[in-house]
């Protein structure tokens, strides 16, 4: 099965609790119950916003842990954002 990730925020979509609710409230395949909720984004923010949000959780995730390295994070991040859905439209 392959895997799926937030549209957003990129988050791994494992559990039916992660996935975002339509306005009627049935699942919402695309999005996480953080970024999308009863039809709307739950938060009018730009990229780089959502990137600085996602490494902040990273920080805290990965606290103590040596091999975790915040600048190859942030690369990575910006790297794959834009291929995100709601970030494609916005380039």
């Amino acid at each position: 099965m392959e895997e799926m990730y937030c549209q957003s925020c990129g988050m791994p979509l494992v559990k039916a609790e992660d996935f975002a609710t339509n306005k009627d409230g049935t699942p919402m395949s695309e999005y996480c119950i953080y970024c999308f909720k009863d039809g709307d984004f739950t938060g009018d923010i730009t990229m780089e916003d959502m990137i600085n949000i996602s490494l902040k959780h990273m920080r805290e995730l990965f606290k103590g842990d040596p091999d975790f390295n915040e600048q190859a994070a942030l690369i990575k991040m910006r790297d794959f954002f834009p291929e995100l859905k709601r970030w494609k439209k916005s380039l």
